[in-house]
This record gives C-alpha cells, structure tokens and sequence, in this order.
C-alpha cells in the first residue's frame, strides 16, 4: 500500500516519558470532549493512532487515559458511519516491526472499522494493498484482513474488475501472499451457510467456516456477491491453471446458479491448459474429495469435511482424466471406498468410484498397483455379492458394468492375482450364465482379459480350466460359448487336443463370429491372418493324441458300422473342421515322418474309420466331398492300405458314384481307380464291364449316375492301364468307343466328362485307332468336329474339361496329325474372352509341349485340379525353380517337336503381334502358361529373348489381363534368363518407367481393330459406339477433318503409354525383387518417377506403383532423404506438364514428400513449391485445382513452422521468411484469383504470428500489402451499395463506418496487429516512409482509414521514439485531412496526426495549430477539416492544446456561427469539450475573442460579418456586465457596419447592438452619454428601411436599446415614428373604395412596403411609455388615444391587440399616482383617464367578445381591470356613469377563462361600489 514519504529530518524525535505522553494523552482527550460530530475525523487522523501506540506503554495510568479515550471514541463514532477512520496510519502502524502484539490486537479492531467507512473508491484501491505481507501476520488477524478484501471484492468486482485493480491483486502472484489469498478464496467459494449446530460446510473445517464468515453467517445474496468477485479477480490476477483449478472446480458445483455458471465458463477456458499430472494438484484434489481421515488426530474444529456431493462428482471425472491420481496411493484407495462404501455415498458416487477403479487399474504403475489391486479387488467383490439387490436398476447394472471391467483391467495387469487358482474364472462363467443380458459383454470382455492371466498356470488349474470350458462351450447362452472358445484358442497352444476339440465344436455354432474364431484356433480360417502360420510353421497336435481324445469324448466314432445308414455324431460342421484338422495333423505327422507304414496302420485306420463316419446320410454335401477328398489324400502316403481297404468297399463307393455334388462323385471315383491296384486282371475287368453297362444301356440313367460312372471308368481304366495286358484289348477298345460315343452323342457336362476321362486314360497310354463310318482314324480326329462345336458353346467348366483333355491326351501321342488336331482345336478358342478357358488352353499347350512340373500319379492318384492350382499359379508368386521335378517327362519325338514350332510360329506370328486386343490376350495367357510350367525346356530357355521382347511389347496393352500377365510373365523371363539378359531386362523396363524406353514393334491396324475401348471417348455423332480405326475413320470423315484420326492415334498412343507404365511397374515389382544390385544405377532416374506415379489419378497406375515400390525400396524414408533433390526437380518440372495427369499427381506428391521437411533440405525448393501451388490452384482442370489446394495446404504448413523461431533455428526461419514472405506479397496476395488470394493472405497471418523479430525487415512490405489489401479485397458489393446508398435512404456515412468496421475484423487487419508487435526503432526508418507515402497515393477508404489506423496505432506502442519523424508524418497527414472528402477518412488521418502531436517539438506543433486554426477563415472543406483536427487534439493531445487556448479557444467560440450546419456543427460539439464552463472560458480569453471578432466584422466576407454578429450577440448575454472592458470596441465595430446598403444577415448586426447595448448599458453611457441617442438614432434609421424582416428587427433592437438605456429622451425621439407607422398602418386596413385612382393604388403599394407590423411598433410604443415622463405623456395624448384606437380596431390580428393591451397597461400604471395623489391632480391626467376609461374601456370588451382566444381574453380583462383601478381613483366629480357596466356583468357570466373571469370579477367589484 503506497504511504507518503515522511519528511526529511536531522534526526528522529527523542521517545516521550511516561509523563509527557500522559499529558498528551490528556489533552487529547480534552480536544475530544471539546470538539464537534462534524470537526471529529481531522482529530481521530493524530490521536487514535498515537492513542494506540500509547498502550504499548508500561505506566498504567497511560494505559486507563488510552482506554479513556477509546471509550470515548468508540461512543462518539459507533453510530455515526460518515466519521472516517484513520485507515492508513493505523495500517502503517500496525505494519511496523517494533508494534506491540497488544497494539496490533487493538489495531485490527480499528482498521476494520476504518475500512468499513472508507469510500468506496479508496476502498477499492486499498484492498489489494492489504494483501502485502499478509502471510506474514498471525492467522486471526490474516482472517480479517481477508474478510474486509473479500466484502471489498464483493461489493466492487462482482461483474467486472478495472485493469489497474486487477494489476493490483496480479502483483501478488506467485508469492506467499498470493497463496494465501488463493486459498482463502477458495474456501470463500466452498462456504455454504449452515444452520447453527450442523457442523462445518462440505470441504471446510469448523475453523475455515469461520475465518471466512466471521461471527455471522454470511447471507445467500452477500455470498453470491462475493463468490463472483473472487472468480472475476482470480480470472483477472492471470494464475497458472494448477493454482486457480480448484477454485472453478468448486465454483461450476456452487449450489447458486450464478456463481455455478461463471465457474463453469472459467473452468473450460481453465481446462485444455491445466497440468492433471501434477502431483501438487491431485494431492489437493483428494484431499479435498476425502476430506481430513478418520485416523488422523487432530482437534474437532480442525477437522476437513469432504466435499459436498455434486463437487465430488466432478472431482472423480477430473481423477479419471490424470494418471498421476492413479498412481497417487493411498489416496486414490481411500477415494474408491469412500465412493463405494462411505458415508453419505449416492448411487452416482459409487458408479464415479466404479469407473475410478477402472482407471487405476489401467494406469497406475505396476509396484502400486501391486499393493492396492488385491484390497481394491476384494472391494469390487464385496460390492458385486451385495448387489443382487439393485439388480434390473440402471444404477446397479452400471456398478456391476465398472466392476468386471475393472476385473478385466486387473487380470491384463497383474495375471499373478488370479493365476494360481481357477475361482475368478469359474465366477465369470457363472456370471455370464446368470447376469441380465446387458452385462453380458461386459463380463465377456473380462472373461477376455483373464484368459491372457492364466497363460502359464499350473497344470492343476489348466485342468480345472479344461474341464470348465468342456462344459460351457456347447451352452445355451452365446456369450459363454464365445468365451469358452475364445479361452480355448487364447489360453491353449495349437498343439494341446482338448482345446482343438472345443474349437471343433464351435466351428458349428450359429453365431459367425464364433465359427470364426474356432477355424482360427483350428488354422482353418483362410484369410490374412493365417498366411503367415506356413503348413511348416503350424505345431499341430499329434495325430494319436488327437484321435485318442476325439474318442474319448466321442466313443461312438470307433463303432465300425456301415458308413452310409449310421447316424452322423457330430453336426455337419463340426465334422468338417475336424476332418480337415485331423488332416492337417496327418500332414504333420508325414512331414516330421513319424508314420512307419507297418506300425502305424491301426492309427490310419483308425483315422479312416472316423472320416468314413462323416458320410453318413444326414451329413451336408461338402461334408461328403471333404470326408472322401481326406482319404483320397491319405492314398499316396499308404496307397496298399487304401488300396486293400476300399477294393473291399466298392460297393459303398460305386453307390456314392450316384451323388448329388460332383466333387463327391469325382472323390469316389478316384478311390474306385486307386482301389484297382488292389484287384485282380478279373475283378478289375469284372468292374470295368459294369461301368460301360450302366453308360451303354438304353435306359435313361440319371445324369449324376452317368456322370460318376463316366469318371469311374477313367480312373479305373487308367489305374488298369499301368500294365500293359492287365486289361484285355478288346476291353480297352470297347472302353475308348463307349467314351467316344459319350462324347459324341451327350450334352456338354457329360461329353466333358467323357473327354476328361479319355485324358485321363490318354496320360497312361496312347488312345487306339477307332472306325467310324468304315474310316480308322485317331480319336481327336473322329471327335474333332463334335469337339469344335462344344468348344464354340457357353459351358465354361464344359470347355475347360475339354481343353485339359486334348492335353492330356496328346500327352503320349505319338503321331502329329493328331496332335495337329488338339491344337487346331486349342488355337481355334483365340479369340475367346473368357479367361478360365484361356488359361485352360494354355495348360493343355503345356502338356503338349512336355516338362511340366506334374506326374501322371499325381494327376490320378491325388486331388488334383488343374496345373494353376497345383503351382498356385494365379493364387501367390511362385519362382519357376520350385516348379522343378526330378521325373519331369519329356517327348522329344519327332511329332512333339513340330508340335512345338506349330505353336511358337502362331503365337509369335499370329496372336502376340495381332491387331485384335482378345488375340493378343490369348496368346500372352498361353506364352506366359508356357513360360512358366515349360520355362526349363530348352527350346523355351532358346526363346527367351524373342519371348521378352513380346512381353516387353504387351505390357501396354489395354487390356488389364493382358497387361498383367505380360508383366508377370517378364519375371519369369528374368528368373529363367542368364545374367545378360537380366540387365536388358532391368534396362527396357526402366525405359518404360521414365518414358525412355525405345518405340514399340508396329501393329498394322484393320478396319476392326480396337483402337479405344468402347465408351472411353463418348460416342459417335448418330449415338453409335466409337472404339474401332473404321468408326474413328469414319467420324474424321463426317466432322470434315481428316487429321482428327492423328489426333485420335496421338490419345492411343498416349493411353497406351500409361498401360506401359503400369504393366512394366507390375513387372518390376516381381523382378525388383531378385534384381538387387542391377537397380542402383537407375534408381537416380526412377525413383522420381515412381513417387510421382503413385499418386496418379488412375488407380490401377497407382497400385502398379506402389507394388514396384514396394519391391524396391526396403526403407521408404531413407530412400525419399537420399534422392531427395532429384525427386523435387522431376515433380516441380512435372507440375508445368502439358499433361493435367502429371500436374495433378506432381502436386499431391509433392504435398507429400516435403511434410516434415528441415530448411537445408526444402530451402532451395521451397519458392519453386509456392508457385507449382499458386499455377496449380488456377489450373483448368478441377482435379489439378483440388490438388493445388492440398500442396498449398501442405507448403502452407512447412512453411510456418520454418518460420516459427520456437521450432527452427533462427537462421533458417530467417532465410526462409526473406523467401516466402516477399513472394506471397508481390505474387500471391494481388493475384486475380480469389483462392490464391485468400490462401496468401491467411499464410502471411500465420507467418506473422510466429515469425516474431525475423519479420521486421519485411515490415514496411508487408503493411503496405496489408493496407491496400483492405480496400483491393473488399466485397465489391459494398462498393455498388455505396454507390446507390442514397437511393435507398441508406446514410453515407453509416455505410463508411460498415466498411470500415468490416475490414478492421479482416485477416489483413490482424496482421498489422502482429507487425506493431515486433515494431523496434530500427525498423521506423524503413516503414515510415512507406506509410508516408501511402498517406499520399493509398487509395480506398479502408486503405486510407487503415493507414491512419496504423500510424495511431504504431505511435502508441513506439511512443517517444516516433520523434524523428514528427515533422514529416504531421505535414503529410495535415494536408492528407485537407484534401480528404470523406468525412470517415478525414476524421482517422486527424486522429493520427492528433496522436503524433503529442511527441512534437514546441515549433512543430505551433505550427501545426496555428495552421489549424487558420482554416476557420477558409472554404467549407477547410474549416470542416479544422474542426475535425481541432477535435482530435482535444480528445489525444489535450496536453499539448492547452499551451495555445488563446487561440484555439477564439476560433472555436466564433466558428460556432457558421452559417453552414455542418461546420456549425462540429465546432459546436469541439466547444461542448471544452473543460471548463463557457462563461468561464470566456472570461479568460475575452481578449483574444473580441479581437477576433472585430477582425472578422471588418472582413469583407458577409458570411464573416454574420458570424461574428452572431457571436457578440452570444457573447453579450452569456458575459453581460463582464464584457464591460470591451463594450465601446465591440459596439464601434457594429456601429459601423450599420449604414449603407441592406446585405443578406445585416439584421443580425442590429440584434448584436441590442444585446451589447443590454448588458453594457451603464458602462456605454458613463463612457460617452451621447452614445445611447447615437446607437437610438442608428437603429431607428433602420426602422425605416424597406426590407421588411430588417424593419422587423430593428424594431426588437429598438425596443431592447429603449428599456435597456430608459432614457425620458427617447420617447420624443422615437414616438413620432412609431406614431407615422400606426397611422400609416391603421390608414391600410380602410377598405379602399373602388373609384380609387391609379396614384393612390401606387402610394398604398408604397405604404405596403414601408410598413412595420404593428405587433412590433406596439410593443416599441408600450416601451417608451415605460420610460417617458408623465408631460410627454400629456403632450401627446390625443396621438396616444389614437394609435390605441387603431390597434384595437377589428381589422388586427390577435397579437396586435395583445401589444395594445400591454401599452394600456403601462399607460395605466404610469397614471396610477396621478388618479391617487389629489394633491397632484392636473386636469390634462385627468381628462386623458377619462379618455381611457370612458372611450377605450367599451373597444376592449368589443376585443373580449369578438376574439375567442384566451390569451387575449386574459390580456384584456387584466387590463381592464387597470382601467377600472383607474376609474376607482377619481374624483367623485370626475365619475360617470358607465354603459358597459351590463356588458362586463354579461361578458363576466359568459367567460369560460377561470383567469379572465377572476379579473372580470373584480373589475364588476371595483365599478360597483
């Protein structure tokens, strides 16, 4: 608290003696005794204080005489509050180091009184002074100190708090003090009134209530108060978040709504930037939420109680926020039971807890978590057993919710818990058994988690958690099956049976989810997440052990019965995935080779016992097909066994020949077929026989019969065939017709069949010669047309049976005509667009051409399908070197060699290089089938360079198929090629990539030929398809452009070059791979591309490049980093393509590639980026348009924070703002494009703002951008409204002051706030030259007011430092408010250059106002403009104007009587601001006005002579007396003005005499007594001017000059005029006759002319009566009598006869003494009374009764009641009788004017006596 300064001293004061301060005291107390009430407080200012000090005195007699006047004190001020205390001295007093505690108890006592009676302003400044120190006084008396602070804040800050208060408190922040004020406060905010007895408000102790209330408990309304004040001075002192948080915490749960709001509104913006992590916080926060624990030992008053309820609350969402209060034990154990088990605990409370508990257990660290799980655990236990009662409750669902997540949490944190028993888990289960629905999943998340904590528990619980899952894995309630299945795939290795069993059972469940799962845990599930557990990889369980414990469980399995009439055991499903994972353990148990063929027979029987059951009747088709596939898999392995076993069995099979699903079918005739090895010669014929008996039969068979047998008799025949004469040759020839005739006389499916089956037999052996129609001939060649024809059809599958066949069956043959045939037959399908079939033929290619990776056996013996899935051709890459066999078979007969170059000539010749786009696919389909099943043959290793070369060509190709093959089959040249041809290969793909590569093998075009795919490029002019050259062609033809077709071949060739690209990027993807080293040289180049191309609009370029990227690039960042600066020169050239698919994409890489980027590597780019983004963002194409959007967003982002010194070293954020920021202003801001513009702009803004000092050598750039900005980027709609604002009745200036405010809301304007941030002294003298000049030439009213602005602005925040550029800036703007129309603009450059004055020198700124004022003598323009200046200096440079009042003070008073309403306007409000009074102002510069004034009445001007006039007149009646020193100047000047001709305003000179005359009438005739007659003689030469309006103020002036100098001279002087005037007048309103000649029409008009109303010249009459002598009176009587009797005749007007009235009455009242002194009595008086009474009196009851206006009736009857006062003063003998007697009684009874009645009766009163 500021203190004065004692005065200096030589020396302190000697201590007084007890006796003298005795005798002082005394004597105080004498002054007290003595003194008034009202002379009390001086005296309490030195002796309370001294008083006070006194009691630290030993003597006590001292101490009795300080009690005394205490005493005294305390009854003389206790009621009476307007008696001030001395607050300052006792606080001095009480703060010093050497006081007393016994004084200071007194003196707080004293200072609170003292403070309750301060004024409210001191009291608002001082009560943060109080808080100096505070912490180092004693706590009762800190109490009221803060208490008297808190009422203070209350009472002043409850709605807002001033700054310089606010600085104040905000002093104390961060010390001692300030938390002790903290912590008051927010026991302030906690403190609820309490009924007496009831304890201590919720979060306060006994104590703390106290401290904060006092004695009494606070009111409602004065807490409310309060409470707001202390949020509004926390908000305002600018605290750390931690310290004010707990504070809107218990504000926002205030019980007053109010106070609860403003907290809330605090505690958000509180909120983002509070630490929770604090441990000083949380450690606060709980003990406020516990309140002080039972435990502690502390006294009753002392004693915390917990927060209320709704505070607790929100205190538990805070805990649920911070990990610290996780970890904040034992705190945070005592919150949770205290929310669950405390006292007073609501059902919101414990679900609070519920859900703390929850957060602990997922956050708090492991060695607490550790000491606290175990006790929380049992706690959630205890509340989950007792709450059965609160079960269907929402409450109670949500407990129970929180408390099995918490469960979950605990097990995933600490699994030791729960590991060594199985109870947790038995209790889960049972929940998910029992809980409402609801819960469910809750406790199945649980189950979840505390699966993983049982992983690596004893092998007693893993058993009890066995037997557990068993028995609740086929329940009824979904979520315990999902569990126990999840438990069983989690909880147990792939290996470990009983958990397989389980997943078995849920591989049938009716939920997907589960079914899922269980195939996962059995590796079934055939999906990403599997492929990478290999079939090598997989531990899957013994064999043995499986079966073993499938037949525990399921004893039924072993029952040997017959397979199809017993009952299927398990559903469909669950047999399915057993089948298929017992299949995968046999696979295993092969793999490790552990089955022994001689031992291990039972376990495969066994194995086969239990497949054989899944055929059962009621099982599912794919449980049939999958049951017989299984065992037709386990033949190799043991093929006598299956052998043996099944040729007992044919019976079951050959019934299963008859199923519904061919697979089924197909298995069991390959069981049929492996079963004849086992059979004898007979048998096996026996067998044979039978099949072509039911096939040859003329009865109609079914078609799934004929189909099984067909198969059968392939595969048994070819079974048969492995030895030559196992079979007769009859038979063999009966089988080959029976097959034929199939083939020739069936449908599709059977034919097929037939065909497949004579490849089967065909793969064993050469087919014999048969006879058709006495011809013998091969069987290709006797079925080749039937075979053509079915190959022409639309059966698929049918065609590919067929296609496979000629394969298989050209395998052995030996003679080329019929291998001629196949291929007819093959080639013959090259135009087919059907890619199975293709890749059908080309598999039949491969078998022709030989070395395919495939025995006969396997194509018998097992499940085989085709070639593709043998080798997962088309599924998974696969190198050609694990194609290998080591019994590939190979014919090199002569006919298999020219088979060989058929088909090399027609791919080669023919298809690859064909014009048709589905040739070119069928021949890449077969040469890539070939390369990659034949690749090793030699004649293909001689064909690989032509075969690369053709890939090399159809990587371009528009088909996809196409394409992609050709890319894949490059691979395998690659792989197959020796090391030459690698980096050819390497070299033309990177050729293609980067657009190098050479030109294509030319394709001669038909008139079919494809050139766009159809619909590619819209349609023809009829509405036709355009695809073909012909169409093409034809449309060029139309349109009469003939070179159209080379633009169309340009677009062709064109989008053939992006399928290159693609095709070669799906090619090197595959080749990259292997290639290593080979790359590095052309990654330089490639790189930049590939990066470009994965952002190409098409999405198939895109994914071909990503693949070969991929492949590679091993670490995609460090590539990027290395190339960097290639990658960027590429992109940035690319962005100027012709192309838009190359700008566009350019763009998005480039978006991408710099994110993240430092200077060193951007810098060099970073300009080049900025204007890719600009010229893509005004691209043509939409897309390219989007894509600039996003690299501008991009560089947008990379640039601020190079620039942001917080974030980059100052160095490279200086380079990089002396790159951007020039180019943004000069390029991007004045761009014509609106999206440039906008983005620039919001780029500079955010440069600025994080740019900070490095921004201040672009200053005076960038405020010069700015500045015209606001008006060059203004809504050009506000310049049409503007332009028609006044045809809508919209004011001009209000629409200025719209724009202007706009514009100062504009990005723009925010920028120029951050430049005057970073403004230094340095930069002034670059930036105020350019504002100088934009004062000059800136243009827009918002550039120009904006200008304005900103210098205001800048010399406010540069102050004293703006002086060197004082002169030029106040010139420039001085003329800048001259030559400035607008008033809005005008008024800102004043403003500025106000603003500047203040920092002026002497010479500087009397210049600057004496030019000013010199503009009141100028045209309209210039004084407005000097009253806009002057304005502004009086409201910024008040200071500075004073110095030069006398003559700015002059010049404002005048100015204010312009003519012109504007100008009068604005002086008249610059008058208003004006300090001091007017009269008083004038006083002071009376000197200086009068001068001013004569010098203006002598101007020329007439509009200055006006002004002037005016003036005096103003300033006569404002001074009247005190003008006296300046009366003869003032008059001298107006006297002068008065001859000569009439000017427009002249009357105004006359009333100016007047009102001079009025107020110095004294002083003008002690100077000069001949003035009065001088200025009557003047004025009543003016009387007589014709102008009437002059006539008519000369006549106000003269009545004003006569009473104001009531001179008895004046009435000779003037009556004889004002006589001629009425006479004149009264001679008017005779009705002219109508015989008048034309010489008195013209002196009538004359008259007319020269009359003076007669209003005006009777109230001139009635003032000189007032002033004339009673014989000048007499002298002229009859005149007198006359001019009444005119006025009162009935052809004036109403006011006429009021100005009558009036001179009657003076008349009256001047012969008031006559009729009353007899003495004195003159016969003249009398007779002209008589005359009055006797003649007047009736012509004023005439004006009663003719004029119905009641000011006249009033006027009259006033004076006729003088009239008759008159009448009642005469002599008896003078009285006559009066005739108008009756007329008054009648006039009287008749009058509805109360006042007129009034005056009537008494007059009736007086004349009837």
């Amino acid at each position: 608290m500021s203190e004065a300064t004692p005065p200096a001293a030589a020396s302190p004061p000697p201590p007084q003696s007890d006796a003298e301060r005795e005798e002082a005291l005394d004597r105080m107390l004498t002054r007290l005794a003595l003194a008034d009430d009202d002379r009390l407080e001086p005296l309490l200012s030195t002796i309370l204080p001294y008083s006070l000090s006194s009691l630290s005195s030993p003597s006590a007699s001292v101490r009795d005489l300080v009690m005394k006047i205490l005493t005294h004190i305390n009854r003389r001020v206790k009621q009476r509050l307007e008696i001030g205390l001395p607050m300052l001295e006792l606080w001095k007093l009480y703060c010093e180091a050497n006081t007393s505690p016994m004084v200071r108890n007194f003196c707080t006592v004293y200072i609170e009184m003292a403070f309750e009676r301060l004024p409210d302003e001191k009291k608002e400044h001082i009560a943060p002074e109080l808080l100096i120190n505070v912490s180092t006084i004693p706590s009762q008396h800190q109490g009221m100190i803060l208490r008297n602070i808190s009422k203070a804040i209350g009472d002043f800050h409850s709605s807002k708090i001033d700054e310089i208060i606010a600085s104040k408190y905000r002093a104390i922040s961060g010390s001692r003090d300030g938390d002790v004020f903290i912590d008051f406060c927010l026991h302030v905010i906690l403190y609820q009134s309490t009924p007496p007895g009831m304890g201590s408000p919720p979060g306060l102790s006994i104590a703390q209530a106290e401290r904060v209330s006092g004695k009494q408990p606070i009111k409602s309304e004065t807490l409310a108060m309060r409470k707001l004040g202390i949020l509004n001075v926390i908000e305002a002192m600018k605290l750390r978040p931690e310290a004010i948080y707990l504070i809107y915490l218990a504000a926002a749960s205030d019980s007053l709504e109010p106070v609860a709001r403003r907290g809330e509104d605090f505690l958000k913006r509180a909120a983002s930037g509070v630490n929770l992590e604090d441990s000083d916080l949380i450690k606060r926060l709980f003990m406020l939420f516990n309140g002080t624990s039972k435990d502690e030992k502390v006294a009753n008053e002392l004693k915390v109680a917990p927060a209320s309820s709704s505070l607790r609350a929100r205190l538990m969402s805070v805990f649920t926020k911070s990990i610290a209060a996780a970890n904040a034990f034992p705190f945070s154990l005592q919150c949770i039971f205290g929310c669950i088990y405390g006292n007073g605990t609501t059902s919101r409370l414990k679900q609070l807890g519920m859900e703390f508990t929850v957060w602990v257990f997922k956050h708090a660290a492991l060695d607490q978590l550790k000491l606290m799980g175990p006790i929380i655990l049992s706690g959630v236990l205890r509340s989950l057993d007792g709450s059965s009662s609160l079960e269907g409750e929402a409450t109670g669902r949500d407990l129970k919710m929180f408390a099995y997540q918490a469960i979950g949490l605990l097990a995933s944190r600490l699994p030791n818990l729960f590991r060594e028993k199985a109870d947790m888990a038995v209790r889960l289960f049972m929940a998910l058994r029992s809980e409402d629905q609801s819960l469910r999943l809750f406790i199945q998340e649980a189950a979840s988690s505390l699966a993983t904590a049982y992983k690596g528990a004893p092998e007693a619980v893993l058993k009890e958690l066995e037997v557990l899952l068993l028995q609740n894995c086929q329940v009824e309630q979904t979520e315990v099956r999902f569990c126990a299945v999840r438990w069983a795939t989690s909880l147990y290795n792939l290996h470990h049976c009983p958990s397989r069993y389980i997943c078995m059972l849920g591989a049938s469940d009716t939920r997907l989810d589960i079914r899922e799962m269980a195939l996962e845990g059995l590796n079934l599930l055939k999906d990403e997440r599997q492929l990478s557990v290999t079939k090598n990889e997989a531990n899957y369980p013994d064999l043995k052990l499986m079966l073993e414990f499938i037949s525990t469980q399921q004893p039924e399995m072993l029952v040997s019965t017959e397979q199809r009439e017993g009952r299927l055991l398990l559903p469909s499903k669950t047999y399915l995935a057993m089948i298929k994972f017992l299949m995968k353990c046999f696979e295993a148990r092969q793999r490790k080779q552990l089955l022994e063929k001689e031992s291990e027979t039972s376990l495969v029987e066994t194995m086969c016992i239990m497949i054989e059951k899944a055929t059962a009747v009621e099982a599912s088709n794919e449980l049939h097909a999958t049951a017989l596939r299984a065992l037709v898999d386990i033949a190799p392995h043991f093929p006598k066994l299956v052998a043996l076993r099944y040729s007992l069995r044919l019976s079951w099979l050959k019934a299963l020949l008859s199923h519904i699903d061919s697979d089924t079918r197909e298995a069991a005739s390959r069981l049929i077929g492996l079963s004849c090895s086992s059979l004898s010669s007979v048998a096996a014929s026996d067998l044979i026989s039978e099949l072509i008996s039911l096939i040859s039969r003329n009865q109609k068979l079914r078609f799934e019969t004929f189909h099984g047998s067909v198969c059968a008799i392939g595969f048994a025949t070819a079974e048969c065939m492995k030895e030559s004469s196992f079979i007769s040759e009859n038979l063999f020839k009966n089988i080959i017709e029976s097959l034929v005739k199939v083939v020739e006389l069936e449908t599709a499916p059977l034919a097929s069949a037939a065909m497949e089956a004579l490849g089967h037999i065909g793969l064993r052996t050469v087919l014999p010669v048969i006879s058709r129609d006495s011809i013998k001939a091969g069987v290709l060649i006797i079925l080749q047309e039937r075979l053509a024809k079915l190959l022409s059809g639309n059966e698929i599958k049918c065609m590919q049976k067929i296609l496979v066949s000629l394969g298989h069956i050209s395998f052995n043959e030996a003679s080329f005509p019929h291998l001629q045939s196949a291929l007819d037959l093959i080639f013959g399908i090259s135009r087919s667009k059907v890619e199975d079939v293709l890749f059908s033929a080309g598999e039949a290619l491969s078998f022709i051409w030989g070395d395919v990776p495939v025995t006969v056996d396997m194509v018998l013996k097992s499940n085989y399908g085709s070639l593709s899935e043998r080798t997962n051709y088309l599924t998974s890459e696969v190198h050609i070197s694990s194609l290998s066999t080591t019994n590939r078979s190979v014919n090199n007969d002569e006919s298999h060699i020219m088979a060989r170059e058929v088909i090399i000539k027609k791919l080669f010749e023919t298809l690859l290089y064909s014009s048709r786009k589905e040739e070119r696919c069928a021949g890449t389909v077969w040469l890539v089938s070939l390369t990659m099943y034949c690749g090793h043959h030699k004649r293909i290793q001689e064909l690989l360079p032509e075969i690369q070369e053709a890939f090399s060509h159809l990587i371009g190709d528009q088909n996809d198929l196409t394409q992609d093959l050709a890319s894949q089959g490059m691979s395998i040249v690659y792989e197959l090629g020796d090391a030459s041809m690698k980096q050819e290969l390497v070299h033309a793909l990177v050729g293609t990539l980067t657009g190098s590569g050479k030109r294509k093998r030319a394709i001669k075009l038909t008139e079919d030929s494809e050139v766009f795919q159809e619909g590619s490029i819209g349609k023809d002019l009829s509405g036709g398809k355009l695809s073909t050259y012909k169409e093409l062609c034809s449309l060029a033809n139309e349109m009469g452009q003939p070179d159209l077709i080379y633009k169309f071949m340009d677009l062709a060739n064109y989008q053939a070059s992006l399928n290159s690209k693609r095709g070669a990027a799906f090619g090197f993807s595959k080749i990259a791979k292997q290639a290593g080293e080979a790359l590095q040289p052309h990654l330089k180049s490639l790189i930049p591309r590939l990066i470009r191309y994965q952002y190409d609009p098409d999405k198939n370029v895109q994914d071909a490049m990503v693949h070969i990227w991929k492949s590679i690039v091993a670490d995609p960042k460090k590539t990027i980093d290395e190339y960097f600066d290639f990658i960027m020169d590429d992109l940035l050239t690319q962005c100027g393509s012709r192309l838009w698919r190359s700008r566009e994409a350019s763009c998005l890489a480039i978006a991408d590639v710099i994110q993240g980027r430092r200077f060193s590597q951007v810098g060099k780019h970073l300009k080049r980026i900025w204007t890719a983004a600009f010229r893509a963002m005004d691209d043509i194409k939409e897309t390219v348009r989007n894509s600039g959007d996003s690299l501008c967003r991009a560089v947008s982002s990379l640039t601020v924070r190079l620039c942001d010194i917080s974030l980059t070293e100052a160095s490279d954020a200086r380079q990089t703002m002396d790159m951007v920021l020039p180019y943004l202003l000069v390029e991007g801001i004045v761009s014509k494009v609106s999206s440039v513009q906008k983005a620039s702009i919001g780029m500079v803004m955010k440069l600025a703002k994080g740019a900070g000092a490095t921004l201040r050598p672009h200053l005076p750039d960038l405020v010069s951008c700015m500045l015209e900005c606001l008006s060059s980027l203004e809504d050009q709609r506000l310049n049409y409204v503007e332009l028609h604002a006044a045809n809508v009745g919209i004011q001009a200036e209000k629409l200025e002051g719209l724009r202007i405010a706009v514009a100062k809301d504009s990005p723009m304007w925010e920028t120029l706030d951050i430049c005057l941030k970073v403004v230094d002294t340095e930069s002034l003298t670059l930036l105020v030259p350019r504002l100088t000049q934009m004062i000059r030439s800136g243009v827009g009213l918002n550039t120009r007011v904006g200008v304005a602005s900103f210098i205001t602005m800048l010399v406010q925040k540069v102050t004293a430092d703006i002086k060197p550029f004082t002169n030029t800036l106040l010139k420039t703007l001085f003329h800048a408010v001259l030559d400035e129309k607008s008033n809005s603009v005008k008024r800102a450059f004043a403003s500025s250059c106000a603003v500047i004055l203040k920092y002026a020198s002497q010479a500087q700124a009397q210049k600057l106002i004496e030019d000013t004022t010199a503009l009141h003598l100028g045209e309209k323009n210039a004084q407005i403009s000097g009253a806009v200046l002057l304005r502004a200096y009086f409201n910024n440079a008040a200071d500075v104007l004073s110095g030069y009042n006398t003559v700015v003070v002059p010049v404002t008073f005048v100015s204010r009587f312009e003519d012109d309403k504007d100008i009068s306007t604005l002086f008249e409000e610059l008058w208003e601001e004006v300090p001091s009074g007017e009269r008083v102002t004038l006083q002071l510069y009376l000197e200086e006005v009068v001068s001013l004034l004569c010098d203006c009445m002598a101007s020329s001007s007439w509009a200055a002579k006006r002004k002037s006039a005016k003036a005096m007149r103003k300033l006569s009646e404002v001074l009247k007396e005190m003008l006296v020193p300046y009366q003869n100047k003032l008059l001298a000047a107006l006297m002068k003005e008065l001859p000569g001709r009439f000017w427009e305003g002249k009357d105004l000179i006359i009333h100016a005499v007047a009102s001079v005359c009025s107020s110095c009438h004294n002083a003008l005739t002690e100077a000069d007594p001949t003035i009065p007659m001088s200025v009557l003689t003047a004025i009543s030469n003016a009387c007589t001017k014709k102008v009437k309006s002059y006539r008519e103020a000369a006549l106000s002036c003269l009545q004003q000059v006569i009473l104001a100098f009531k001179s008895p001279e004046f009435f000779n002087s003037v009556f004889p005029m004002l006589y001629e005037m009425c006479k004149k007048d009264g001679a008017k309103k005779v009705s002219p006759s109508p015989l008048i000649s034309s010489s008195a029409g013209t002196e009538l008009d004359e008259a007319e002319e020269t009359s003076a109303p007669m209003d005006k010249v009777l109230d001139c009459f009635s003032s000189c009566i007032q002033i004339s002598s009673i014989g000048d009176i007499l002298d002229k009587k009859q005149q007198i009598l006359e001019v009444i009797s005119i006025a009162l005749a009935s052809g004036y007007s109403w006011p006429v006869k009021l100005s009558t009235f009036s001179s009657i009455k003076e008349l009256s009242l001047k012969f008031s003494p006559v009729s009353d002194d007899s003495s004195a009595y003159l016969h003249d008086g009398l007779s002209l009374i008589c005359e009055l009474i006797y003649s007047v009196g009736p012509l004023i009851l005439d004006c009663i009764s003719s004029v119905k206006i009641a000011q006249v009736h009033i006027a009259a009857s006033e004076c006729l009641l003088e009239v008759s006062k008159l009448y009642r003063n005469l002599p008896s003998e003078r009285k006559m009788d009066l005739s108008f007697k009756d007329d008054i009684t009648s006039l009287c009874e008749s009058e509805k004017n109360e006042q007129a009645k009034a005056f009537l009766r008494e007059c009736i009163t007086i004349l009837f006596l």
